[in-house]
C-alpha cells in the first residue's frame, strides 16, 4: 500500500537499529520523524566505546542500500578469521582459518553514530536531545502515530517483558573487556587485514578485530572471561592504559604469541576501553502504557546476545530494515499491538531465534559442535560454513542445531570423526 498522508514516527535510542530506522523513514518519504536522543553528536565522539561491532556481509549490504555505509573505503575489510585452541598456557593446538563470503567491517560506533545523528537533521528529520522517562515516553507515543524503542539500557528496557521460553539465560554468561588501540603487529602484514579468535578452555576467548575509530584504523581487542577464572581481572573498571598493561600480562602467560604483537600497542584514546558484563535476554516486542497506547521494541530494545558470535549490530542492522519494510508496507493502516507483534513474529522466525541460538551454543560448545570445530581443522569447506554461519546465523539450523545434522554433514565432507549423541 502507499502512505497516503504524512505519518508521525518517533523512535527512541540513537544506535544501530534506532537510527537505521528514522534515516529509513526520511528516505521513504511521507514521514515526519522525530528521534530522541541522550546525547549530542560531539557528546558521542568524546565518550566511550560501545561495542566492537563487527558487522558482515548480510548487514552491510542493508546498510548500502540505504546510503548509511558511509566508510566502506577507509574501514579495513576483514575476509579472513584465524581461529587457534589453547589447550594450556602458551600451547598451539587446533588452528584453521575461516573464510567469509563478503569482507565483514568495523566502524567505531562513536563516529558512526554521531554522523548518523547529523543526518537524521540534514535529511529532514527532528532530534530531541534528552533523556526520556516511562512519563516521558508515554507522552511522546500519545502524540505520534507510532513509536519505536531501540533504547536497550535504562529505564525503558524495563517496560518490555522478558520471555523466558526464549531467554536461554538468566546470568552473564561471560565477562567483558574490549580496548581498541594503535600500534598491533599482524603476523603476516602481507595477507591484509585479518582476524583473530582464541579459545582457552576453562578461561575464556580472545577476539581481534581490525577496525576503524576516530583517529583511523586500528585493533578492537575483546576479552570473553568466565566468570571467576583469571581472564575475569577487569570488575574494578580499570582506564584504558591499565586495562591494556593487564592484557599484555595475560597474554604473555597465555598467548605469548599474540603479546609480542601487543609490545607497541597503545590505547587509541582515553575513553577507547570498555568493561563490563550483559546476560543474553530476549523481551516480548510491545509495551501497553495505557490508554491504548502501544509502543514497538527493536533491536537490543528486545534481543541481547552476548558477543561471542558478533550478532548485535548484525542483528539490529537487519531488525531495523524488517521494521522499516513492514510500516511502509502498513500504508496508512493502523500501527496496532497486534501488527507489532506480528512485525516481531516475522523476524524472529526469519533471523532472530537463529542468531539467539548460535550465540548459546557458541557459549556452551556442545560435544557436537567441538567436532565441527576439530572438523574445521582439517576441512576448509568446514570453516568457510563456519564463517557464513556466522555472518548469516539461519544456517545454523541447517547443519549445526543437533548433533544428527551436525553428523550428517561432516559426513558428507568426508571427516572421520565421529559426532557425540547425548
Amino acid at each position: 500500500m502507499e502512505v497516503c498522508a504524512v505519518r508521525r514516527i518517533a523512535v527512541v535510542g540513537a544506535g544501530q537499529a534506532g537510527l537505521q530506522v528514522g534515516l529509513g523513514l526520511l528516505g521513504a518519504g511521507g514521514y515526519e520523524v522525530t528521534v530522541v536522543a541522550a546525547r549530542r553528536p560531539e557528546e558521542v565522539r568524546g565518550g566511550r566505546v560501545m561495542s566492537t561491532q563487527a558487522m558482515f556481509g548480510p548487514a552491510l549490504r542493508v546498510e548500502r542500500a540505504a546510503g548509511l555505509d558511509l566508510w566502506e573505503g577507509e574501514a579495513p575489510g576483514v575476509r579472513s578469521v584465524d581461529a587457534v585452541l589453547v589447550p594450556e598456557p602458551g600451547v598451539r593446538a587446533l588452528e584453521f582459518t575461516m573464510t567469509m563470503d563478503e569482507p565483514a567491517q568495523s566502524v567505531d560506533q562513536r563516529l558512526k553514530m554521531a554522523r548518523w545523528l547529523e543526518l537524521v537533521e540534514e535529511r529532514g528529520g527532528r532530534v530531541e536531545y534528552r533523556e526520556l522517562d516511562l512519563a516521558g515516553l508515554r507522552e511522546l507515543a500519545a502524540a505520534n502515530d507510532l513509536t519505536v524503542v531501540a533504547a536497550g539500557r535504562g529505564e525503558l528496557a524495563g517496560i518490555f517483558e522478558r520471555d523466558a521460553a526464549r531467554s536461554p539465560f538468566d546470568a552473564p554468561q561471560r565477562r567483558l573487556a574490549a580496548l581498541y588501540a594503535h600500534g598491533v603487529g599482524a603476523p603476516d602484514p602481507a595477507a591484509g587485514p585479518r582476524a583473530r579468535m582464541h579459545a582457552v578452555p576453562g578461561v575464556g576467548e580472545l577476539y581481534l578485530q581490525p577496525a576503524l575509530t576516530l583517529s583511523g584504523r586500528c585493533d578492537i581487542l575483546l576479552w570473553e572471561a568466565l566468570p571467576g577464572s583469571p581472564f575475569d581481572c577487569f570488575d574494578d573498571r580499570p582506564g584504558a592504559v591499565e586495562q591494556l598493561e593487564r592484557m599484555r600480562e595475560l597474554m604473555a602467560r597465555y598467548l605469548p604469541w599474540e603479546a609480542e604483537l601487543w609490545a607497541g600497542a597503545e590505547p587509541t584514546d582515553p575513553g577507547g576501553s570498555l568493561c563490563g558484563a550483559l546476560t543474553p535476554v530476549v523481551r516480548r516486542p510491545v509495551a501497553e502504557l495505557g490508554d491504548g497506547i502501544a509502543v514497538l521494541g527493536i533491536g537490543d530494545a528486545v534481543v541481547v546476545n552476548d558477543p561471542i558470535t558478533g550478532q548485535g549490530a548484525n542483528g539490529a542492522a537487519l531488525a531495523a530494515d524488517a521494521c522499516l519494510r513492514a510500516i511502509v508496507e502498513r500504508g496508512d493502516g493502523p500501527f496496532t499491538a497486534a501488527w507489532m507483534t506480528g512485525v516481531f513474529e516475522e523476524f524472529w522466525e526469519r533471523h532472530a531465534r537463529h542468531g539467539v541460538e548460535l550465540t548459546a551454543a557458541l557459549l556452551t560448545m556442545p560435544d557436537h559442535l567441538q567436532e565441527v570445530f576439530a572438523a574445521a581443522g582439517e576441512h576448509e569447506a568446514v570453516a568457510r560454513r563456519l564463517a557464513r554461519t556466522y555472518a548469516d546465523p539461519a544456517d545454523y539450523a541447517e547443519w549445526l542445531a543437533t548433533p544428527e545434522l551436525a553428523a550428517a554433514y561432516l559426513a558428507s565432507v568426508g571427516w572421520s570423526g565421529s559426532v557425540a549423541h547425548p
